[in-house]
């Protein structure tokens, strides 16, 4: 996977490249290198040459070793937007330790505990029923990456406009996120009479669709007045839209089922309404809560978008290449109920008997399980992974505007944590 480094700093990241044993506590060369509120020691144990860039490899105080650039280059800030050499190398060809979401979002753990605290409490505090289904909401596993790039974009930026500290936008923010995101995913299961969710029941499974759709109201409805007293009308229409996109991408949805005259460009579209939409509004909207110029909030939203899009192909993928469940759902679940998705799209260039199949939805016995052969073996799940990739590549470089920190370093690592889970 040829990925595009800018001159990344990756001694911050989790990029483990080779094990040493050295002893770093004794060893005079031994530094620290300051990124976000934490401090690591690291030693200097060799150099190695990438694309025309020295990379000095370091061991950290934790064993394993990490590579940053030797003697890097001053970026130059036009506009706010920082312009660095591109470094290229290989990081397949390259042996490094899997990126967990605990060590990922580590650096913001104590804002994330915060959220969650508050959560549980603004949801339910006006309905016993809505405790009970905020309760199962809430403790069903969710990995809360929503509000946790809210708190690392938030902080990102807030270093680039000299805030020493998050405004009580910024956590009120990842707070409407987070309550926006999971009314789409009450609303989703009824819509696609989902009976388990990340392994467990859902709501409308445990508590009827009637209390479901009413929880899921609820929660836009908290949401919106939260949002409005935040008194931005900038972030106001931008997370408004959301709302407003997810009943698109429904409907878009909808209104497309196995049909396999779907284009890659209408799929994406969808994708956006239903999942990236909102990413680019968070991260957008808590770079406009830290004060930063223009330039700087469009590229987080773009950073938001692109990264949005690869999260969803990686799941689209994912519904054909893994089990029911480590996926906490049927498996091929989409494409089952009609939804044609990018793995989909690639194969219906390649087999046009995958056509037949779908257009019949499925009347034969055994015509699904032969589909979703179709799709592993004629190329859709590679393409896939290509476009994956591609966007994740976008997501990179929309990066480049932030200063160098572990908050920028933990972006990017969640681009790559995203890449991982099709690895």
């Amino acid at each position: 996977m040829m990925m595009s480094c800018r001159n990344i700093d990756l001694g911050t990241s989790v990029l483990d490249l080779m094990p040493c044993g050295c002893p770093c506590s004794s060893s005079p060369t031994s530094r620290r290198i300051l990124f976000g509120n934490c401090s690591k020691t690291f030693c200097r144990i060799g150099t190695r040459s990438y694309g025309g860039g020295n990379l000095v490899f370091l061991r950290r105080d934790s064993g394993s070793c990490r590579a940053i650039p030797a003697k890097p280059k001053e970026s130059t800030l036009l506009n706010g937007l920082g312009q660095e050499k591109t470094v290229m190398f290989n990081l397949r060809q390259e042996s490094r330790k899997p990126i967990s979401l605990e060590t990922l979002f580590e650096i913001v753990a104590d804002d994330l505990q915060k959220l969650n605290d508050n959560l549980l409490s603004i949801v339910g505090a006006e309905n016993p029923v809505l405790i009970s289904a905020a309760e199962q909401i809430f403790g069903a596993g969710g990995k809360r990456m929503r509000p946790g790039l809210v708190f690392l974009v938030s902080r990102a930026t807030a270093e680039l406009a000299g805030l020493k500290e998050l405004t009580l936008e910024h956590r009120r923010l990842a707070e409407i996120i987070e309550m926006i995101h999971t009314a789409s995913l009450i609303h989703d299961d009824v819509l696609d009479e989902s009976d388990m969710r990340r392994g467990k029941e859902t709501v409308h499974q445990l508590f009827g669709t009637r209390v479901a759709v009413l929880a899921g109201d609820f929660m836009f409805a908290q949401a919106s007045w939260y949002l409005a007293n935040l008194e931005n009308l900038e972030v106001i229409k931008l997370i408004s839209q959301v709302i407003k996109d997810f009943a698109s991408g429904e409907i878009k949805q909808a209104s497309s089922l196995f049909d396999c005259d779907v284009k890659l460009d209408e799929y994406l579209l969808k994708s956006y309404y239903k999942t990236a939409s909102l990413v680019a509004a968070s991260t957008k909207g808590a770079a406009i809560f830290s004060s930063v110029g223009s330039e700087v909030a469009e590229q987080m939203y773009q950073f938001g978008k692109n990264l949005g899009l690869s999260f969803q192909v990686v799941d689209d993928i994912l519904d054909f290449t893994q089990s029911s469940e480590q996926l906490g759902k049927p498996a091929a679940n989409d494409l089952a109920k009609g939804n044609i998705t990018a793995p989909v799209i690639f194969a219906l260039e390649n087999e046009p008997r995958l056509r037949e199949i779908i257009e019949s939805e499925f009347c034969e016995p055994g015509s699904l399980e032969e589909a979703i052969d179709m799709v592993r073996n004629r190329g859709g799940i590679k393409r896939a992974q290509e476009l994956a990739k591609e966007k994740a590549e976008f997501a990179l470089k929309n990066l480049n505007c932030l200063p160098r920190s572990g908050f920028r370093s933990a972006l990017e690592d969640m681009v790559m944590f995203n890449l991982e889970r099709i690895d």
